[in-house]
């Protein structure tokens, strides 16, 4: 898992890139479309706990 903000930002926007192509087309409940959102989720939660991090740090 990315633990750098800007590689963390990057890793956001290849992953929802991903969804967005793995979707297309699909119902949402499509396997690969959930793995997917997922994994999108996980990187995003991580993501919001950095900031957090570093805003009581402050």
């Amino acid at each position: 898992m990315p633990q750098d903000l800007k590689e963390i930002l990057n890793t956001i926007e290849i992953l929802r890139q991903k969804l967005h192509s793995s979707g297309a087309g699909k119902v949402l409940t499509d396997p690969e479309v959930v793995a997917a959102s997922q994994k999108l989720n996980e990187v995003l939660n991580e993501y919001y706990r950095l900031l957090k991090q570093k805003e009581e740090t402050k």
